[in-house]
């Protein structure tokens, strides 16, 4: 973590493995920092599962049903898409429908670079410690990466709001 990053665009995630950090992009995805950093703040993400796992590809979480199909009760966001920004390793997505406008509150956590992905989703962040833990996580079988009895968040909440 650097000095100069801002405190209210850090998230701590709490998985089984230990604590993970996030660095919002509030700069390229404000829209999707804040409905983060929102719903982090109200306790949403608390015990939710990574319920999509996939080797070298990435995992999704965000859905409080597990089924990859929930969400919050927030309005769906308007795609926030950059050529600058890439889908590197720890970066983290917005997940969506076909729709591009339909990313509410799953995100998911690249393992591996997918350039695939460039410009095509909202990037909202990147882990900044903690990628070891994520690497961890259970992976689902299948091409569809589907987790059966997924490892949980454990809780996600703002830096700002730790210890205030």
């Amino acid at each position: 973590m650097t000095a100069d990053t801002d405190k209210n665009d850090l998230i701590y995630m709490d998985v089984p493995e230990g604590r993970v950090v996030i660095r919002l992009r509030s700069d390229i995805a404000p829209l999707a920092a804040e409905r983060i950093r929102t719903l982090s703040a109200q306790g949403f993400y608390d015990n939710v599962p990574f319920h999509r796992v996939i080797s070298g590809f990435m995992a999704q979480a965000g859905d409080p049903t597990g089924t990859g199909m929930g969400g919050s009760d927030l309005p769906d966001l308007k795609a926030e898409f950059t050529r600058d920004a890439k889908f590197l390793r720890g970066t983290v997505g917005m997940a969506r429908t076909s729709d591009p406008n339909s990313a509410n509150s799953q995100f998911f956590i690249m393992f591996e670079p997918s350039p695939h992905l460039d410009g095509q989703y909202t990037i909202v962040g990147d882990v900044i410690e903690g990628m070891e833990h994520i690497d961890k996580i259970k992976r689902g079988s299948g091409g569809s990466g589907v987790v059966k009895d997924p490892d949980l968040i454990k809780s996600m909440r703002p830096a700002s709001a730790e210890n205030a």
